[in-house]
Formats: structure tokens, sequence, C-alpha cells
């Protein structure tokens, strides 16, 4: 399974709720105990097991383009080994 993470830029997130209702893995959630300086929840990630796939749905809901997707390159892949 693919694994990734993401960041998520608090000062610019409104608290909308797109992403923790799209997240299929279900690992965002509005942060509920702080606010940012604009006065809003700002979503979190929270993975503490690694589920987040890296898929960047949250990013492509997001209407601030406040989460920034990374994936982990895969390995073993079959097009990477090579044979002598």
């Amino acid at each position: 399974m693919t694994r990734g993470t993401i960041i998520i830029d608090q000062e610019r997130c409104k608290g909308c709720g797109l992403c923790p209702i799209m997240c299929p893995q279900g690992v965002i959630a509005l942060n509920e105990k702080i606010l940012n300086s604009h006065g809003y929840h700002p979503a979190a990630l929270v993975d503490p097991e690694g589920a987040c796939t890296g898929c960047a749905v949250c990013a492509l809901i997001c209407p601030d383009v406040c989460i920034t997707v990374y994936r982990e390159a895969k390995v073993g892949n079959k097009n990477d080994q090579r044979t002598a």
C-alpha cells in the first residue's frame, strides 16, 4: 500500500470541513482546540498509525489550497529491478 502524509497551512485554512469529509482514510479533523489568526479552527492531520496514502483528495477539494501532499516512493517496483 502506498504511504503518504500531508502538511496543512493552518494560517490559510478557514476550517470549511471539506477535507475531513472527503478523506477516504478518515485521518483529517478540524482542530477544535486552537484558532488561527483569522479566528478559524484549522484542519489537522490526525494519523498516529500512518494510514494516509497520499491520495490527494483533500488537496483537490480544498478551496483555499492549504494542503500539500507527499507520497513515499514505491520500493521494489518490477520496472526498477535490473538483471545482470
